[in-house]
């Protein structure tokens, strides 16, 4: 017997958090089936802060980075998205939000190969490991401009 409650959805992404990559994928797949999304900002540190008091980190940036992309992904999937502020390890940051709300499936966006960090360190890879369901999509950066555009992939 299946469960009729909606699929739980978390959307990490920091700069490419209002893209027409990550907009167009949401979308996609809110007309999937019946789901709940959840954008997952992670906060993130600049300078010697990472070494230094990660933890003591204000939520601005992160905040201004909710405040525009909210809006714009309660258009795409037609009703709210909730919103999380995370740890600035994007890893950790999921981790803890699967552990507070749970999750069904996971959609990663992150900047171009060329400019990812969240590439570099192989974070879908690590996703996947949580055995959950992991989207990426790739936001076409300049680099990337005469080329093929945003890339999307699903794992099992």
């Amino acid at each position: 017997m299946e469960s009729s409650a909606p699929a739980r959805v978390l959307i990490v992404a920091h700069k490419t958090a209002a893209t027409p990559a990550l907009l167009d994928a949401v979308r996609k797949r809110a007309t999937a089936g019946p789901a709940v999304f959840t954008l997952l900002v992670p906060n993130v540190t600049h300078g010697l802060h990472r070494v230094v008091d990660a933890e003591d980190v204000a939520e601005t940036e992160a905040q201004m980075v909710l405040d525009l992309a909210l809006p714009l992904l309660s258009d795409a999937v037609g009703a709210e998205v909730q919103a999380m502020i995370g740890d600035a390890n994007p890893l950790d940051a999921v981790q803890d939000a699967i552990n507070v709300q749970g999750c069904d499936e996971i959609i990663i966006s992150t900047l171009s190969a060329r400019m990812s960090r969240w590439l570099k360190m192989d974070l879908p890879s690590k996703l996947k490991g949580l055995g959950l369901p992991v989207t990426v999509v790739t936001a076409p950066g300049a680099a990337d401009a005469a080329g093929t555009g945003a890339e999307t992939g699903a794992a099992p």
